[in-house]
């Protein structure tokens, strides 16, 4: 997540109340399959961390799902075994599971294919030099064999970001600059100077799994159905990379990015049940986890400028890409084991600013949406009772815990949503008046 332009917001006294009774959780790793190994997120070596541990649980690689237990510190054996006879009990990690399904191999390059890179991954940072050297260490310990990593330094205020990737990463990571602020403009600068068949996007405040990269391109190869939609845009898992702080155990609750551990697809041949399918675009995933097919994205013109953090209309430029790559014919696809780690921000403030801004940005979504595609608005206003009635169901439906937004934070993105088209046209009328201007 791209902190450009996000506007500062009080913290949230329900929040604050319960600061004092705030377990911290130790977010691992490990592979039932690779016995007394853990790993911290991102993939370097980890010791046994003492209090509660929250664990990523794989098999033979492939994300099962998440556990807890309490850990003592330095007894990495012992934390192991009890994380693994929790996954046991909880994810039914049965020997059925033990092989590795179909595809899990290295992506298989056709022949003839360009000799450039095939996956171009485009980093969006802003004054954040000490994360952003973080998440590029984590993308050079990727285990697929053919990418590049362009830096997208998004209206700076120094050349800190510049000064980092040329000094530690000289023949590794390009650096560009983009003086305009907003994140779809920084996704756009990275994708004109992408030589990939497929561009990946993420943002500094991430750590990207070591098999990332290549879970993304075989779900090119592979994820569309014969004789169906070819897929131009894949998405992943995102999970907390920690749980140090009540604000990141709030915002992981609510408003966390993961979409599940089950692989899954859409396209607008074969719609879902989803009553506000295809304006449900958040349930495809997230802009810290998504790769476009590098022409079909630059076939739709990139991202809306208008759109994104940074903007008046606080977010949306994702979701609108998920849209308009549907409305083209093509499909999507969510593979959790794209997965990407990412690190919430850590102070109360983030969480009212956050909850606002999930409203805004879907808010200015649908009037993006609207824009581009005039022909939607009729299937929009048909479909908004039973959509409104279907989210007010899974809600209800949603168990109590204690990462649950208090009610004023619901309020919160509600006034973000009702913002969102107005922020939308702000952002469209500045688009044009500096177009104008230069």
């Amino acid at each position: 997540m791209n902190d450009v332009g996000r506007r500062p917001a009080a913290a949230c006294p329900g929040l604050a109340a319960r600061d004092s009774l705030y377990t911290p959780a130790h977010v691992v790793e490990l592979d039932l399959a690779v016995p007394g190994e853990l790993r911290s997120p991102g993939g370097a070596a980890a010791g046994a961390p003492g209090g509660r541990v929250l664990a990523l649980v794989r098999l033979h690689g492939h994300p099962l799902g998440m556990v807890s237990v309490p850990g003592a510190p330095g007894d990495t054996a012992g934390l192991y075994r009890a994380l693994a006879d929790a996954a046991h009990r909880q994810l039914a990690a049965t020997d059925a599971r033990e092989a590795p399904g179909p595809g899990s191999g290295p992506p298989v390059r056709a022949p003839g294919r360009s000799t450039g890179p095939a996956v171009s991954v485009i980093v969006a940072t802003h004054n954040r030099p000490v994360m952003l050297r973080q998440c590029l260490d984590a993308l050079l310990r990727s285990q697929h064999s053919s990418y590049e990593i362009v830096v997208v330094d998004n209206a700076p205020r120094d050349d800190a970001a510049e000064r980092l990737v040329r000094a530690h990463y000289p023949s590794r990571v390009r650096y560009v600059r983009e003086p305009k602020a907003g994140l779809a403009r920084a996704h756009n600068r990275g994708l004109t100077t992408a030589r990939g068949r497929i561009c990946a996007f993420t943002d500094d405040d991430t750590l990207a799994d070591p098999g990332w990269l290549a879970a993304l391109e075989r779900a090119f190869d592979d994820g569309a159905d014969p004789g169906g939609p070819a897929v131009g845009c894949v998405t992943g898992l995102i999970l907390p990379a920690e749980l140090e702080t009540p604000a990141q155990s709030a915002l992981e609750g609510h408003g966390g990015f993961a979409k599940g551990f089950a692989p899954r697809s859409w396209s607008s041949a074969e719609p879902p049940a989803d009553p506000l399918f295809p304006f449900t675009a958040g349930r495809f995933g997230s802009g810290a986890n998504m790769a476009f097919r590098t022409d079909v994205l630059r076939g739709l013109g990139g991202f809306d400028p208008s759109t994104g953090t940074g903007t008046p209309a606080y977010g949306g430029d994702d979701l609108l890409a998920f849209f308009l790559v549907l409305a083209a014919g093509h499909r999507i696809v969510y593979r959790p084991d794209a997965l990407i780690w990412h690190r919430h921000r850590r102070d109360l403030d983030a969480v009212p600013a956050q909850a606002f801004g999930y409203g805004a940005g879907f808010g200015a979504f649908l009037a993006a949406a609207i824009r581009h595609r005039p022909a939607a608005l009729p299937a929009l206003l048909r479909r908004l009772p039973g959509g409104i009635r279907y989210a007010a169901a899974r809600t209800r439906s949603r168990p109590a815990t204690p990462g649950r937004w208090p009610d004023r934070l619901a309020l919160l993105e509600l006034r973000g949503l009702l913002y969102g088209p107005v922020g939308y046209l702000r952002s469209v009328y500045d688009t044009r008046r500096s177009r104008s201007v230069t």
